[in-house]
């Protein structure tokens, strides 16, 4: 099941990618795996994939501890808070949530701690301005862009955001087009490009918009999963 729907995922990519003048081989596909059982994990690894978020610390921990995601990449992409940043600097390969001075302080302390190279991370930005949702402000991520390069024991590499709720596709393409021209403005003040290389953003709702506006990691539980429990 998972094989087949990763394939159609994978051609709904380049058909977005055809529609946007983009190479599709720009575009990797994150398995969201919150509340997804080992054997499922381990069915997606076999059909391919090799990116996988969880949104909570704790269930990402145990699934790690038992070795569900051995020869991968996992990356959280839930919202941290700080009494979680020591756990999770120790549990993720990647954190795709930092929207604060104060989690990225705490995430360097523990980087720094317990990594021998620095913790690669992505800055969630509320691009869509929803109020239901977390994120930094657009106006007040070059500050915080500066501030994770300031920290040697963090990597920044690009930004994430989630579409708002309501407001539907425009609404998504807003949030997603507002996103990549924070970044190109990001880039224009000063941030090296390699540091914005990434950008997170689409999930199974909304992915084929998200590519057409450039996104480079889209994050999809029920694309492949299917709906869950």
């Amino acid at each position: 099941m998972i094989r087949a729907n990763l394939e159609a995922v994978l051609e709904r990519v380049r058909k977005a990618c055809e529609r946007s003048g983009r190479d599709a081989a720009q575009v990797k596909v994150m398995a969201v795996t919150k509340s997804v059982g080992a054997s499922l994990v381990r069915d997606a690894i076999e059909s391919g994939l090799v990116l996988f978020g969880e949104n909570r610390v704790q269930e990402a921990r145990k699934k790690v501890s038992e070795g569900v995601f051995e020869g991968v990449s996992i990356c959280m992409i839930g919202h941290l808070q700080t009494n979680k940043a020591s756990m999770a600097a120790r549990v993720f390969d990647e954190i795709h949530s930092v929207d604060s001075v104060r989690i990225a302080g705490a995430l360097a302390k523990y980087a720094a701690m317990y990594r021998s190279e620095p913790l690669p991370v992505l800055m969630e930005v509320n691009a869509g301005l929803d109020p239901a949702k977390h994120g930094i402000a657009p106006e007040e991520a070059l500050a915080l862009a500066r501030h994770i390069l300031s920290l040697p024991s963090l990597r920044l590499k690009g930004l994430m955001t989630v579409a708002p709720l309501t407001g539907g596709s425009r609404s998504a393409r807003e949030c997603f087009r507002t996103l990549r021209t924070l970044r190109d403005e990001m880039v224009s003040s000063g941030i090296h490009p390699e540091y914005l290389r990434e950008l997170s953003m689409g999930m199974s709702g909304d992915f084929d918009i998200a590519v057409e506006e450039g996104a480079t990691i889209i994050r999809l539980g029920t694309s492949l999963f299917g709906p869950r429990s």
